[in-house]
């Protein structure tokens, strides 16, 4: 038995686009998927959670434990990485006490906000990290493990903590392996 859907199993799930060489467990579970685009060579591990507006690149993995929503959108650009445990929110709850958190409760009760998530090209969000809706994280850019990122991150930099603050500019020597 194969842990990941064939090519023929992912094309009848219904995504709005697959690409090739792509690995997803069945053990991962998807929500809209009509709404959910996936580049070439992309892996998505098992118990990962991916709902809504969600368009990976290519050569992008998605580790064990990932939970993307994407309501107000999530990108993740090529040569992206999630390592375990990772969260990206692209909406957010109210929890001033002043709303209802839930989505069991009417639309009017609530007060969500948000906004799109972009993850530019050969950026790896650390083990654990939690990434708040409506922000950018620059290309290049790596994220220690357990990060808060509740802001938009400058591109090439290493960046940790909770809210994950710039620690030094990384390296770009990883761009002479692109293409070939």
């Amino acid at each position: 038995m194969n842990s990941f859907y064939t090519q023929e199993e992912l094309q009848y799930l219904g995504f709005k686009k697959i690409g090739r060489n792509v690995l997803i467990s069945k053990k991962a579970s998807f929500y809209g998927v009509e709404k959910i685009s996936i580049g070439d060579s992309v892996r998505i591990d098992d118990f990962c959670i991916l709902s809504g507006s969600i368009t990976l690149g290519s050569h992008i993995h998605v580790s064990a434990f990932c939970a993307l929503y994407g309501r107000n959108g999530i990108e993740l650009q090529d040569y992206t990485g999630l390592s375990p445990r990772c969260t990206v929110f692209s909406a957010s709850d109210d929890f001033s006490g002043d709303f209802l958190i839930s989505p069991m409760v009417e639309k009017e009760f609530t007060n969500v906000t948000g906004g799109k998530v972009l993850i530019k090209k050969y950026t790896q969000i650390g083990a654990s990290s939690v990434v708040l809706p409506n922000l950018t994280i620059g290309e290049g850019v790596a994220v220690g493990a357990m990060s808060l990122i509740n802001k938009s991150l400058t591109d090439w930099g290493i960046f940790a903590g909770i809210p994950a603050e710039w620690k030094k500019e990384r390296s770009k020597g990883l761009l002479k392996f692109i293409g070939k």
